[in-house]
């Protein structure tokens, strides 16, 4: 039990922290009184509390932030459940996408608890993440073996998101030269209008209609997207349909249920191009609507246009198999303006946790599940129309429709159903409800529910004769093929084996456990444990996000209460908290200024301004908002070049939509000119997006609102603590000024809080991944006002600390206001690929011999590394990778020495696996213990790279993106 505060106690000092064990402020800050004291020392400032306002310019600087005071972490978790349950736990029977299933207690405890899997980032540095790596091999070994697709990428955000991902690509592979995309009116609504929402920037002309009336010889159609079972539970053979759209050239999008296509012909036995879904059902809670892994398949021709991230196989330099993210030039960072996605967060925890239910059911009994479903919906079909209502399926899976007998008003049989304790959906405009089972619908549920309906709950035995008598799968939809027959999914039976499993996967891999990851812009700070614990709790997790408004009170009043913090954090007027990635925010945040200026008559605003410094996923969100980029200069010292500024903006008044600028920006400086800039985009006419990913820097000191902002995104994966989890999920809300709150993104269907002129949908469900907003509003509540600034000093100090201890031995690119960095600082290894043919890549691998993920590389300038230690590092962590990076200069030192070699050395050769290090031969010129032990610190404890360095080359030349030949793993495990 931790102990409350006293009211009567003092406030302390700012320079000191909180001394009481249940002052949570004390957990998540690294450094402690006698730290703080040298590393300010160190920096040459007196005093923690002025350090960021002395560097911050004096006209940004803001009034107090609205006090709220700190809880305990159990204090906390008592609030938490007194508010989850003002939500109303039922059985939920809506379906539209979003099922009950039962997540399996191995992977529950063993992943998504785990900090092993929930702290890691995205795997870039494929050395140190080849066990989620493996995990998402086989993610994307399930999806195509399910779907029959030749490839799958490794998840998308939503269903509704792959669904408009899969209209870019449409799009894009006709080389914008058709521009009509067709959505079955069949289709969940969520996706139709997420279409809608991604097509209208980019002027693609979307028809919904019945595609039975379809003229596919139509030259601009460019593709069209259909689904089975559909929105009411109907099954569909498209084979003849995408086989004649093949002969037109058009390309076919098939939205699909995953748990249906295990006993039910798969889309890609029907011919489709691309596939889509979600993998929500393979154990993933509802959440009020997530996080939950958009699956997106498609055939060989499209991979080069497939939308995030695609995991393939290759080799390291010792000729070992490995696994990376393949493709990796079609990342944003590095197209820019050209990338065709803005796909920034996938969602590798929950795809992983899909993976992981695949593993643990293999196919049998995924089968079996699918067939246990389908029974029941049977049997309540049966039961519906015992009762005299009209089932208006002809065939189905999971999901009935039905119209209800003469007399019988759908709100009837809606509160009939809840009466016994069951949501079901209610179509209103066409008179009609649906009913959807799932994995963890009981017979006790079915009786509930045909009581409802006005049958017998007596009869089921009766009717489930009459179900097994009738063939509601037609033998043209009746799967026949095999599927999941690799190794992995047909090995691990018992729970043991499983556990022995995940755990042998992740040793593989490097994360918060092991120790700091040091990614500029990326913020891998603590995530708090206290905070992770009510997303799992069933008053959260259980709760459909089409639930009706009096069952959701809870989640409402937390994120009121959340959007109000997050709007004093920025200083704004209103917030949506539906987008559900960094780089969804930045669209949603550019959809809304268009929005606004559109209903001024100024809709022909289309230029952006971006400057080089700005966060690398800028570029292809404004291209996909349908703007022109212009960018704009930085001169030598970072700061944006206020004559170049000048000259653009004034040169493009007239057509000025917005000025989009990271701040402080991915250079490591609060610009001293912020507030010139966006007066000038003011003055002519334009609105100002403020990139948050680097809010971490000014909470508490200033907000975009106060730098004159109109609108900004944050990532609430970053400055608020929501776990990477290896690469997502993530969210990325966005605070607007007041008059561009009507035009905040709305939703479909469910509850939602969308401005009254809505520019359209931003995610699938109306709060985006609602369950771990329960993770950012614990840290507010554990942290207080006075946390939350105190938060932002010390990532401050920290990035001033571990600058200053390296600034005597690596080039530093950019020096900010008196030579001190905001919260993140760049070193420059360029001069050494001249003096000792080393590049900031062999620096960053090897950093993994020294036991440390590598810093961000080669971004947001080639040839560097950027680094951000955040608030949550201790000093004698930071100090390690201070030592660390000292002890590789003098490394590079002595091969500018001519000491080692240039083409064979021990950063050329890094990583170094215990394998090579243990092998009989030792060919190289320095010892093995320098190899593997080059620092004292691993002495204490060693992180062995799972795989020597990686050839990307060959990866990409022999792109496999699903589980290998058996052998692989056999020489793997």
């Amino acid at each position: 039990m931790f102990r409350r505060l006293s009211s009567k106690v003092a406030p302390v000092a700012f320079l000191a922290r909180y001394t009481a064990t249940d002052a949570y402020v004390n957990r998540h800050i690294g450094p402690t009184v006698a730290d703080t004291e040298e590393m300010l020392k160190k920096v040459n400032h007196g005093n923690l509390m002025d350090l960021a306002a002395s560097i911050l310019p004096k006209d940004v600087l803001r009034p107090k932030m609205s006090e709220f005071a700190a809880l305990s972490e159990n204090d906390t978790l008592d609030a938490l459940l007194t508010i989850g349950k003002k939500n109303k736990i039922v059985k939920n029977m809506i379906g539209q996408g979003f099922y009950e299933c039962i997540v399996p207690p191995a992977i529950l405890r063993n992943v998504l608890e785990n900090p092993m899997w929930y702290t890691p980032y995205t795997p870039y540095q494929a050395e140190i993440s080849q066990g989620r790596l493996e995990s998402l091999l086989n993610f994307q070994t399930m999806i195509t073996g399910v779907t029959k697709m030749d490839y799958a990428n490794a998840s998308l955000l939503d269903e509704a998101s792959a669904c408009g991902e899969a209209m870019y690509l449409c799009f894009n592979h006709h080389r914008q030269k058709r521009n009509t995309f067709f959505v079955s009116d069949k289709c969940f609504l969520s996706s139709i209008e997420m279409v809608k929402t991604r097509a209208k920037p980019l002027g693609v002309n979307v028809v919904v209609g019945d595609v039975n009336k379809l003229d596919l010889s139509d030259k601009e159609l460019a593709g069209v997207l259909v689904q089975s079972p559909d929105a009411k539970g109907e099954l569909h053979d498209f084979g003849q349909f995408f086989e004649k759209a093949r002969s037109n050239k058009v390309v076919t999008v098939c939205a699909v249920d995953l748990l249906a296509s295990c006993i039910t012909k798969p889309a890609g036995e029907m011919g489709a191009d691309v596939v889509v879904g979600s993998g929500q059902r393979f154990g993933t809670p509802l959440g009020f609507g997530g996080p939950h892994a958009g699956i997106f398949a498609f055939r060989d021709e499209f991979k080069r246009l497939s939308p995030g991230r695609i995991v393939g196989i290759s080799k390291d330099t010792q000729n070992e198999p490995c696994i990376r993210m393949a493709l990796q030039t079609r990342e944003q960072h590095i197209k820019r303006e050209r990338a065709t996605s803005n796909i920034c967060t996938a969602q590798a925890l929950l795809a992983n946790m899909n993976a992981f239910y695949g593993v643990y059911h293999g196919p049998e009994g995924l089968k079996q599940i699918a067939a246990e479903v389908h029974e029941k919906a049977k049997i309540i079909a049966a039961g519906v129309k015992s009762a005299g209502h009209e089932v208006l399926n002809s065939t189905f899976f999971d999901t009935i429709t039905i119209k209800p007998a003469a007399g019988v008003s759908c709100a009837q049989l809606r509160d009939n159903s809840l009466a016994k304790g069951i949501n079901i959906f209610v179509n209103e405009k066409e008179g009609t409800v649906s009913v959807s089972a799932d994995e963890t619908t009981s017979f006790q549920h079915v009786g509930a529910l045909l009581e409802a309906f006005g049958s017998s709950a007596s009869s089921i035995e009766s009717l489930k004769k009459v179900a097994d008598s009738s063939d509601i799968i037609p033998g043209n939809l009746k799967r026949a093929s095999a599927f999941m027959e690799e190794k992995v999914f047909n090995r691990f039976k018992s729970e043991t084996e499983l556990m022995r499993y995940i755990q042998r996967l992740q040793r593989k891999d490097y994360g918060l456990a092991h120790g700091m990851i040091p990614l500029g812009s990326c913020t891998m700070k603590l995530n708090p444990a206290a905070g992770m614990r009510p997303l799992v709790w069933p008053e959260y997790s259980s709760i459909h996000p089409y639930a009706p408004e009096d069952q959701v009170q809870g989640y409402l009043e937390l994120i009121e209460d959340l959007k109000a913090k997050l709007c004093d954090v920025t200083g704004m007027a209103a917030c949506s908290l539906q987008p559900n990635s960094g780089a969804t925010g930045e669209y949603t945040g550019l959809r809304v200024i268009r929005a606004y200026q559109e209903s001024k008559g100024e809709g022909h605003r289309n230029i952006c301004l971006i400057p080089a410094s700005a966060h690398g996923t800028n570029p292809a969100s404004a291209v996909l908002a349908g703007l022109k980029i212009v960018t704009v200069k930085c001169t030598d010292d970072g700061r944006v070049d206020l004559k170049d500024f000048e000259e653009k903006c004034r040169a493009n008044a007239k057509d000025l939509c917005c000025l989009m600028i990271t701040y402080p920006s991915t250079y490591g400086l609060y610009d001293q000119d912020i507030t010139k800039l966006t007066g000038m985009v003011h003055e002519c006419g334009g609105q100002c997006y403020i990139d948050g990913a680097n809010l971490t820097a000014l909470v508490g000191y200033t907000g975009p609102g106060f730098i004159g902002g109109d609108v900004c995104h944050m990532n609430l994966h970053k400055t608020f603590s929501i776990p990477h989890g290896g690469g997502g999920p993530g969210v990325g809300p966005i605070t607007v000024r007041k008059h561009l709150a009507p035009f905040l993104p709305g939703s479909a269907l469910g509850t939602n809080d969308g401005g009254a002129q809505a520019y359209g949908q931003a995610a699938q469900a109306g709060y985006g991944s609602a369950s771990i907003l329960t993770i950012s509003y614990s840290l507010f509540r554990m942290l207080g006002s006075d946390g939350l600034k105190r938060c932002t000093a010390y990532a401050v100090l920290n990035a001033n600390y571990l600058k200053k201890r390296l600034e005597e031995h690596y080039p530093i690119c950019f020096l900010g206001n008196n030579d001190y960095c905001a919260h993140e600082f760049i070193l420059d290894l360029r001069p050494f690929k001249k003096t000792a043919h080393i590049e900031a890549e062999d620096v960053s691998k090897r950093l993994m011999d020294y036991g440390f993920h590598s810093p961000t590389l080669a971004f947001p300038v080639s040839g560097t590394l950027m680094i951000e230690p955040t608030e949550s590092e201790s000093k004698a962590e930071i100090d390690r990778l201070a030592d660390a990076l000292i002890s590789i200069r003098k490394e590079i030192a002595a091969i500018e020495k001519g000491e080692q070699p240039m083409d064979n050395n021990v950063l050329k050769n890094a990583p170094h696996t215990a394998k090579l290090v243990m092998s009989s031969t030792w060919d190289k010129p320095y010892t093995r213990e320098q190899a593997a032990y080059p620092s004292h610190h691993q002495y204490i404890e060693k992180f062995w790279p799972a795989v020597n360095r990686i050839d990307n080359t060959y990866g990409d030349r022999n792109l496999m993106c699903s589980c290998a030949p058996l052998e692989f793993y056999e020489n793997k495990q």
